[in-house]
């Protein structure tokens, strides 16, 4: 008897997982859509909607640590978009989100929590204004690399982190390796989006590097 409750039970369990996913991956598709192939008022209507569908997504699976990362891109994506006072407060829903997601599961989605949350930590305004920290970006960038070394995510996130932080040499090899990450089959508009953005901050790279030839001949 009680090997067919642990059996029922486990199929129960995958089922659950497998209906999560699901729905996790039409999050994923509609921000890919929403971030990389609309603009203005268009892209934010849709992040809105997508606010919360990802809201119902969590209701549903409270427990689950990939709907809680999800809605936790989508709103500080939305962030980004949005500005002002209301970015912060979607900043801050977003960082409950991924916190949450690390207590439940910190390898949910190859660690894309501590990627998501580090970029937050390095994008938000710091005291007085926001939460920023340069010192927590980096340990949860860190953190996500040693998960995923090779994701596209996890070394573009900590490239321009570095970038950021005026540290050339060491941005341009993580840039280099996020171009070369393997292909994500199931969400091909996100690669697009994100190789293009890649080669932004490689180019941004260069002009640093040639500003900075262009400042020793003047002197």
């Amino acid at each position: 008897m009680k090997t067919i409750l642990f059996v029922m039970s486990l199929i129960l369990s995958l089922s659950a997982s497998a209906d999560v996913m699901t729905d996790v991956s039409q999050i994923q598709k509609a921000w890919a859509e929403a971030n990389y192939q609309l603009e203005d008022k268009a892209q934010k209507t849709a992040f809105e909607s997508l606010l919360l569908e990802s809201d119902q997504v969590v209701k549903r699976y409270p427990d689950s640590a990939e709907a809680l990362i999800w809605r936790g891109i989508v709103s500080s994506s939305y962030a980004g978009i949005k500005g002002g006072l209301g970015a912060l407060s979607l900043a801050k829903n977003a960082r409950t989100d991924f916190e949450q997601a690390l207590k439940i599961n910190d390898q949910a989605l190859e660690g894309s929590a501590y990627t998501s949350l580090g970029t937050l930590y390095f994008k938000v305004p710091g005291w007085p204004l926001g939460f920023g920290d340069d010192d927590q970006a980096e340990q949860l960038l860190k953190k996500a690399l040693t998960i995923n070394p090779d994701g596209i995510d996890s070394n573009y996130f900590y490239g321009t982190f570095l970038l950021d932080q005026r540290q050339y040499q060491q941005a341009q090899r993580y840039l280099l390796k996020a171009r070369q990450a393997p292909a994500r089959p199931d969400r091909p508009l996100a690669d697009k989006g994100r190789h293009h953005e890649i080669e932004q901050a490689l180019q941004q790279l260069k002009n640093q590097e040639k500003a900075k030839q262009h400042a020793g001949f003047a002197h």
